[in-house]
């Protein structure tokens, strides 16, 4: 379906009831004359489509545990990569992404080249190269898209896209047959492998599944999955984007696994969840002699923070806003003490612990964060609804108001949009 008026959208009942599941708390008239402005700008080069949307995350709980198989705790949220699709039958890809330059990617041709890293059709090519050897179907398609999923702040454009572009591989060409994390693992494979990016299972996990969910990696092939219903009806979620971008901190995140990694080797294992937390402990007076205090800092955090997950796990399922207030402090604490990435080294405005002390003093505030990578970008706050409109005000007049954003949780991931 396309339309140039917005007004068909709006009169829609199909269309409302997808706004309110797929974007709760979006503005429906802005939500029409998006998805009309998208219609028309594909309409106009490559005839009529069909919508696909795909979620941003955020990661409530389980900092930096997912590439050492730990366990997480994640919500997909109410922004969106929205595409208007057309399928081809001529074996090329196009996404033509508003603000940037169309991207082609020749199906019968997905050579990794090195050249390619860290572009979006490095992250095409790899999805499409999953599917082809684990036996699903890749095809030709035309994909106009524009995201409201705010880039380097650390809720997941990168995977917000990726997903989507398995979804509309999915659906046209699949049957919609393949499950969430058959997807996720898709899009994991592609940002580790051609797009050069070494990332755990957790963004593309959270996009693909929808909702909350909890996550345990200690099998990457067969997380332990469970998805729990959001039952903090008087909490509001707000993302701060406290400045900086994630964009060039790429060695800064791949230092944090290494180190980990570091350290379960010198005790016998791959990753640290093959490492027992007693035996840790006790060689910590041998082990500072082969690696850094940093290293075994945040060793010292990936274990607190299972227990963490766990714990954040129970409160959400419970409604017990207390134990998971304390939850989500401590787990900030270590991220700050422990896992150190609240900013790089070096890095005297230090925007996200100012964002994080800020909030403390704020009345209402009943949790608060860094959130996802870290070193830059986003804190999230969990704050008491007839608090949260003076608690945005004044992040806003600190931050800027188009870097402060309240969101909901989605409980669907990435999908085709039935109107």
């Amino acid at each position: 379906m396309s339309s140039k008026n917005a007004k068909t959208f709006l009169t829609s009942p199909a269309f409302a009831k997808e706004i309110a599941r797929l974007n709760p708390g979006a503005d429906p008239t802005q939500a029409a004359e998006r998805y009309a402005m998208l219609a028309n700008l594909h309409a106009a080069k490559y005839g009529e489509g069909e919508f696909f949307s795909s979620p941003g995350r955020i990661e409530v709980c389980g900092n930096h545990t997912d590439h050492n198989n730990g366990k997480v705790l994640c919500a997909s949220i109410s922004v969106d990569t929205l595409a208007c699709v057309t399928k081809t039958d001529d074996n090329v890809i196009i996404v033509d992404s508003v603000g940037y330059p169309p991207v082609y990617v020749n199906v019968g041709d997905l050579a990794k080249i090195k050249e390619e890293e860290g572009d979006s059709t490095a992250i095409i090519k790899g999805i499409c190269k999953y599917y082809l050897d684990h036996g699903w179907k890749a095809g030709g398609f035309k994909a106009t898209t524009q995201s409201n999923v705010f880039k380097g702040a650390g809720v997941s454009s990168s995977a917000s896209f990726e997903l989507l572009i398995c979804e509309i591989l999915n659906c046209l060409y699949n049957e919609g047959k393949l499950g969430a994390m058959d997807k996720a693992k898709a899009s994991y494979y592609a940002e580790n492998v051609y797009f050069g990016k070494p990332s755990g299972l957790l963004d593309q996990s959270a996009i693909a599944l929808g909702g909350v969910s909890y996550i345990d990696f200690k099998s990457t092939a067969d997380p332990e999955v469970e998805s729990i219903n959001w039952n903090f009806d008087d909490l509001d979620i707000v993302i701060t984007n406290t400045g900086g971008d994630h964009c060039n901190l790429t060695d800064n995140y791949a230092a944090i696994r290494r180190e980990m990694e570091l350290v379960a080797g010198k005790l016998g294992g791959k990753v640290l969840r093959e490492v027992d937390e007693r035996d840790f402990y006790e060689k910590i007076p041998a082990l500072q002699d082969e690696v850094s205090g940093r290293a075994i800092m945040r060793a010292m955090h990936f274990y607190d923070e299972n227990k963490r997950v766990v714990a954040g796990a129970e409160a959400v399922k419970k409604g017990d806003e207390k134990a998971f207030a304390e939850v989500i402090n401590m787990s900030g604490l270590s991220s700050y003490m422990l896992l150190q990435n609240c900013y790089p080294e070096g890095d005297v405005a230090q925007r996200v612990p100012l964002g994080i002390n800020l909030s403390k003093r704020r009345r209402g505030v009943r949790a608060v964060r860094v959130h996802g990578g870290g070193f830059a970008g986003t804190i999230l706050a969990f704050v008491d609804k007839k608090h949260t409109a003076e608690y945005i005000e004044y992040m806003s007049g600190v931050f800027g108001q188009e870097n402060v954003f309240e969101v909901g949780v989605r409980n669907d991931g990435a999908c085709k949009v039935d109107i």
